[in-house]
């Protein structure tokens, strides 16, 4: 069978090459995941105006709800899925998938419905004003139909990776990305209806970029495809999903919380346009962090293929080799926010006002943005080995035990400038925890029986 030889490699070509073939199309997927919304960010900005981009920071706290339900399934199976392929557990993989499936749908009906029914009060709580609420609700009531298939492609493009099919994995999103950045001008421009084209524009993407998901499951000859009997839901195959996918789960559930927070304070200290600069702030940064959690994701197989087979050597390789990668984008990413952080804000926004507010953003928020990589890439590695307990504990070591702590505190002494030094404060305090998990982590894994926790 054609998916064997893929599988194969996982356990025998050097980590280094491995960890390219998996990480470069899991990166381009990642990236393409964000352009959906940076698109619309950058045409927004540049077109329809500064109260716009506030309008659409607003939103955020939805779309970290709609990523936190896709990576709650998503990440979980796919870690599981390689572990058991590690284990030649084909059968066990299949319902993984089906049961992944019916969750995807049953939990992105159910906050749709939410949303839909509650949006104004919603969009209130999330921070918007009398200005900003007509953007934000002209855009996420459009939106709203396309987050099933959000969750869908995402939660089922993790699985292709993971089974063995990377370059697949990028492609399904590579569709949908270049059709939203072909018809996000279109609608926004040419056919004049501002928020609400870019929604449009972003469900049609969604819509092709489901389908390539599914039509792969159907494809004869797959190991892990569509088949009867994978989708009744069973008790212990969720709690697999969820014990692993709950950690970046609670990633983006504490960031849409986080981005509750930092709305209403910014409204209160610097108004809608310290909003704005947010947006535009969260905008970059998720661009150079998604290519970390891209490389995350080609590490997970390698990892927890290994891992399954019993191969420590090749799984520490990949480890060590992701997280020097990562910091190395990080590092990089520091620089240009720190020493063109104007440049930035002007690919967003054409409001000198909001470049200057965005700019004096930049240039605290990122002080310590360098080493961000470390904690994403070990809480990846406690999620590629079945270690639910601290993946999870990882998840919210920086935003729920360091970060909103730190800018209730520094808010109150600072002002705006103290949200925006809360960001390097506990990038600090997670990255010295994240150095004491790993290295005990490292030392259990030469006592430990490979693949146990299963």
């Amino acid at each position: 069978m054609a998916l064997q030889g893929n599988l194969s490699e996982l356990e025998s070509r050097p980590v280094g090459r491995l960890l390219w073939h998996y990480s470069l199309p899991a990166v381009v997927g990642m990236l393409v995941m964000a352009l959906y919304n940076v698109v619309d960010r950058m045409f927004i900005g540049q077109g329809v105006g500064p109260e716009a981009i506030a309008g659409l920071a607003i939103t955020f706290p939805v779309m970290n709800l709609t990523t936190a339900v896709g990576t709650l399934i998503g990440v979980g199976a796919s870690a599981w899925v390689s572990i058991l392929l590690g284990r030649r557990e084909y059968e066990r993989a299949r319902c993984i998938l089906g049961n992944s499936l019916v969750l995807t749908v049953v939990n992105a009906v159910a906050y749709i419905v939410v949303f839909a029914v509650f949006l104004d009060p919603i969009l209130r709580v999330f921070g918007a004003s009398d200005v900003t609420l007509p953007y934000a609700r002209s855009y996420l009531l459009w939106l709203l139909p396309g987050l099933l298939l959000t969750n869908l492609t995402f939660s089922l493009n993790n699985i292709i990776r993971a089974s063995g099919y990377p370059r697949v994995a990028m492609g399904t999103m590579l569709i949908g990305a270049i059709g939203n950045v072909v018809l996000d001008p279109i609608f926004i421009f040419y056919l004049d209806m501002g928020m609400t084209g870019a929604a449009i524009a972003t469900d049609i993407a969604m819509v092709v970029s489901a389908a390539f998901v599914l039509r792969h499951f159907c494809r004869k000859g797959v190991t892990v495809g569509f088949s009867r009997g994978i989708y009744r839901l069973r008790r212990s195959i969720i709690v697999q999903i969820v014990s692993i996918g709950a950690a970046p789960a609670l990633v983006n559930a504490c960031s849409c919380l986080i981005n509750i927070f930092i709305n209403n304070t910014l409204l209160r200290y610097g108004g809608d346009t310290a909003i704005g600069a947010a947006g535009i702030f969260v905008t970059f940064t998720s661009m150079l962090t998604m290519v970390v959690l891209g490389i995350c994701q080609g590490m997970q197989p390698i990892v927890g293929y290994n891992y399954g087979a019993g191969n420590l050597t090749r799984l520490r390789r990949a480890f060590w080799l992701a997280m020097w990668v990562s910091t190395a984008i990080c590092t990089a990413g520091s620089a240009v926010g720190l020493l063109a952080p104007q440049w930035v804000a002007r690919v967003f926004t054409t409001d000198d006002y909001l470049i200057e507010v965005t700019a004096n953003c930049l240039r605290h928020a990122m002080l310590g943005f360098a080493i961000v990589g470390i904690p994403i890439v070990a809480t990846a590695l406690f999620q590629s080995l079945g270690k639910s307990g601290k993946s999870i504990f990882m998840s919210i070591t920086r935003q729920v035990l360091f970060l909103l702590p730190l800018m209730w505190w520094l808010v109150g002494v600072m002002g705006v400038d103290g949200v925006w030094l809360s960001f390097p404060a506990s990038d600090i305090l997670a990255t010295i925890t994240t150095a004491f998990m790993v290295w005990h982590q490292l030392r259990a894994l030469r006592r430990e029986r490979p693949g146990g926790g299963a």
